[in-house]
């Protein structure tokens, strides 16, 4: 009897959410599909006859790494190695394991489908990129060794322990993904109990969910100097100090989301960390930023980076950080601009603590009293920024305790 083949299609093995189990492609071929998402190749055959009958499988690599067309060539291959009376799999063959580089590519395109912060991807690429991992990333994973993953670690292991720790975590992720795709064997080198506990000194502990803000009495003398700049990464970072909105909301804004005339910005709640509509006021500082870039725009980004073969494409996640580099205020975070913004309503203002929490788009109170709070307060938002705006214009503002009311 013909058994059937070619079973799978490459547009239902790259789509999202299938579910795990064994899908047979015919002739012996299936893609082993794992509840963490993974995919990987086996080829499947029988040993013996009769009672001595053996199920035998026989792994034929990852997928994207292997693609489809390839598992079938390979698949060709073991069943003319049957024909022949020989073992599916040439065991004697060396199969040529993926480099860490190609490795960790294919775990970002797979793991990285739930991420949806832009930023999030970025950082990930470069802690596994040259940036770190330069010495690895030609080697083949399966030979990644211990002395690898500490040559890496320890120029930076003290210097940067929030970095290094974060960056071991990757390594460490990326390998265990290399040995569930079959390409490794044995323990991960870049585990931490058990294994390099014993090798590095104990790190220090990671301080989650704070972000380094600059003083807000020192932010007007910044937002001076950046006002000074030309440059796309100081007008988008001047922008998003006086909406206090988060980086990627400020990096992905396309120009359909703002209207000028009413002088608002609705983000989609498909770029909001909330996953709901956030509507932005904006005073006469932001329209003067966007007016200009209005004019002069031919991309649909309001603050565009460079085209890429035509496409248009939005500034870089980095460049707001590398713009205060430039500036040597390295030492704070584009994120931290928004506890500035909180920290100078709370101290030098009246306005209502529910106001503030809306212009960062925080959640206040239970699911009772949200429920009950339809209103963005938007009106009252408008007054609250417009104070935030003449606040960065005035001069020396340090130690100015004026309150601004707010009713």
């Amino acid at each position: 009897m013909v058994r059937s083949l070619n079973l799978l299609a490459e547009t239902a093995i790259r789509a999202k959410g299938m579910k795990p189990g064994r899908y047979s492609d015919g002739g012996g071929l299936y893609l082993m599909v794992k509840k963490g998402g993974t995919k990987s190749w086996t080829f499947v055959h029988f040993k013996g006859s009769g009672k001595g009958r053996e199920w035998k499988e026989a792994g034929l690599g990852s997928y994207p790494s292997v693609s489809l067309k390839d598992a079938r060539i390979a698949a060709t291959d073991c069943r003319d190695r049957q024909r022949r009376g020989l073992e599916p799999i040439d065991t004697e063959a060396k199969v040529e394991a993926p480099t860490f580089a190609k490795c960790s590519e294919d775990f970002i395109a797979e793991v990285g489908k739930s991420w949806s912060n832009p930023k999030h991807k970025a950082q990930w690429e470069m802690t596994l990129g040259d940036a770190y991992c330069k010495t690895i990333q030609a080697k083949p994973v399966s030979e990644v060794s211990t002395t690898d993953v500490l040559a890496i670690l320890k120029p930076v292991w003290q210097a940067k322990p929030e970095t290094a720790q974060r960056l071991r975590g990757r390594i460490e992720r990326v390998l265990d993904f290399a040995k569930a795709s079959g390409h490794r064997s044995g323990e991960n080198p870049a585990q931490w109990r058990g294994h390099l506990q014993h090798l590095l000194a104990k790190g220090q502990k990671l301080l989650r969910g704070h972000h380094s803000a600059m003083p807000y009495g020192d932010v007007p003398a910044f937002v001076k100097r950046l006002r000074a700049s030309d440059a796309m990464s100081a007008k988008a970072m001047d922008f998003l100090i006086l909406t206090a909105a988060r980086s990627g909301e400020v990096l992905g804004m396309k120009w359909g989301e703002v209207d000028l005339q009413e002088k608002l910005w609705t983000v989609p709640a498909a770029r909001m960390k909330a996953r709901k509509v956030h509507r932005v006021p904006l005073t006469d500082a932001a329209m003067a930023i966007l007016k200009p870039l209005s004019e002069a725009s031919v991309s649909d980004y309001v603050f565009p980076g460079e085209s890429k073969r035509g496409l248009s494409v939005p500034l870089s996640v980095m460049a707001m950080t590398m713009q205060m580099r430039r500036m040597e205020v390295g030492q704070y975070t584009p994120h931290g601009f928004r506890s500035a913004f909180r920290d100078w309503a709370g101290d030098q203002t009246s306005f209502p603590r529910e106001v503030v929490e809306a212009a960062l788009a925080h959640k206040v109170g239970d699911a009772v009293e949200n429920a009950y709070r339809r209103s963005d307060a938007l009106e009252k938002r408008r007054k609250l920024m417009a104070a935030w705006a003449n606040y960065l214009n005035a001069p020396a503002a340090r130690g100015n305790l004026r309150l601004v009311g707010g009713n």
